[in-house]
C-alpha cells in the first residue's frame, strides 16, 4: 500500500500514510498488551467482527488502488490514504494482530514490569517501522519515472490491488476452515 502511495502522490503526500502506520500500529500494540487481547478471547465475535471489517476494508483500498489513474505531478482524481486512515487500519489488519500479539506473547513476562515491557516492545516497533515502512514509499516514489505511461501505470496499480486481494485469501481461508 506504502508503495502505491509513493508512485501514485510522492513522498511528501505519502508521509501521513506512513505515519499512520507508524504511530497507529504501537498504539494498537499497547492497547492490545493493556487488556484488548483478553477482552477479544473473552468475546471471540469481536475478533471476527475486525476480521470481517478488515476485509471489506481492504477489499476498499484495493479498488481505491486500481482505480488511480494519476502519478505524482499529473492531476490526481483521488486522494492518498491519510494519517487516521492509516492507523485505524492497523485495527483491522489481521496481519497486524498477529504480529502484536506474537510479539507481546514472545517478549514479555507476567511479572511487575509487564507494562514496561509493553512499552519497550511498542517504542521498538515504533523506531523500526518507520525506517522499513518508509523505504516502501521512497521505492514507490522512485517508480514515478519508470511509469509514465499511463497504460504501465494502470497495469501497475491493478496488480498492486490484486497483490492486496491476495493477502486476504489465508484470512478467508481461515475463516472458512473455521466454519466448517
Amino acid at each position: 500500500m506504502l508503495t502505491t502511495t509513493g508512485l501514485n502522490f510522492g513522498v511528501r503526500r505519502g508521509v501521513p500514510h506512513l505515519l499512520g502506520i507508524c504511530i497507529g500500529f504501537p498504539v494498537m500494540l499497547a492497547l492490545i498488551g493493556l487488556g484488548f487481547g483478553t477482552l477479544f478471547q473473552l468475546y471471540p465475535i469481536l475478533h471476527e467482527a475486525i476480521k470481517i471489517v478488515g476485509i471489506v476494508y481492504l477489499l476498499y483500498l484495493a479498488w481505491k488502488i486500481a482505480t488511480t489513474r494519476t502519478v505524482a505531478g499529473g492531476i490526481s482524481q483521488s486522494k492518498p490514504i491519510n494519517f487516521w486512515q492509516a492507523a485505524a487500519f492497523q485495527w483491522v489488519n489481521p496481519k497486524a494482530w498477529i504480529m502484536g500479539s506474537s510479539a507481546l506473547a514472545a517478549y514479555t513476562t507476567l511479572d511487575d514490569n509487564f507494562f514496561a515491557q509493553v512499552l519497550i516492545i511498542c517504542l521498538t516497533f515504533l523506531l523500526i517501522t518507520i525506517p522499513c515502512a518508509g523505504v516502501w514509499l521512497v521505492f514507490g516514489a522512485g517508480l514515478q519515472r519508470f511509469l509514465k505511461d499511463p497504460q504501465h501505470l494502470k497495469i501497475f496499480n491493478i496488480v498492486m490491488a490484486l497483490l492486496l486481494i491476495a493477502s486476504i485469501l489465508p484470512v478467508l481461508w481461515e475463516m472458512a476452515a473455521g466454519n466448517s
